[in-house]
Order: C-alpha cells, then structure tokens, then sequence
C-alpha cells in the first residue's frame, strides 16, 4: 500500500473529490513596526492603557525616575518608557490593568499622580483652545 494514491471506499482517489484551492492574493507588507503616516514611514509603539499600536507621534512618553511616573513632554529623558494616549481614559485603563508595572519592570505600586496632573492640563488646554 506504501507508495499508492489513498483511495475512498467507492474507489475514486480522494484528492479527485477534494476542491482545488486558489491561491489567496499575498497583501502588500509595509517594513515591520512602521505605518505609513502623511506619506511617511513613522514608528510605532502600543499604548499600555488600551493596547492600540499607533504612531508614536500621537502618544505621551513617560519615564519612571525614583518610583514616580513622570511625563516625557520632549522625549528626551533616559531610561525605559512606557506610552500612553493623552487622554484620562488611557490612564485609568493601564492603572487598573497595572500595566505600568508590567512596562517599566518593577513590582512596586507607582506614583501616577504628575501624569495626571499633566493629562488634565492637556484636556483643560484642548478644551479652552
């Protein structure tokens, strides 16, 4: 039986009733970790409250410096970041899922309160502006 088409019990070969498939069109990949943004490749990065990748453009850096989590208004500050939409939404959402833990790898509770301070500055300026 080594070397013979299978067949089914009626006698026909199998692959004779199976179905050809077609060949599904391969989409277009854009360069892995980039977006195509104003006809611009952009990085992106994943925003730790709701999880959504996006331009990093569009998200507020933050830095942890001695336990408390600090904005990164000109993306200059060393160390690891985390990112986050500007919105109070987004951070509610990574306190709740403690993903700021998870992002800057440590096992302590941290401070957020500098961020929320700074996201409500924001909103207050988007809404007057």
């Amino acid at each position: 039986m080594l070397g013979l088409p299978r067949s089914s019990p009626d006698g026909r070969s199998t692959s004779a009733r199976m179905p050809k498939r077609r060949a599904l069109p391969v989409p277009q990949m854009r360069p892995q970790g980039k977006l195509e943004y104003g006809g611009q490749t952009a990085p992106l990065r994943t925003c730790v409250g709701c999880r959504v990748r996006t331009v990093k453009s569009e998200l507020l850096r933050l830095v942890l410096v001695e336990g408390v989590i600090v904005p990164d208004l000109r993306r200059r500050l060393h160390g690891r970041g985390a990112s986050v939409h500007p919105t109070l939404k987004c951070l509610e959402l990574a306190e709740r899922r403690r993903a700021f833990s998870r992002a800057f790898r440590v096992a302590e509770a941290l401070d957020t309160s500098r961020v929320r301070v700074c996201l409500e500055e924001l909103q207050r300026e988007g809404e007057a502006g």
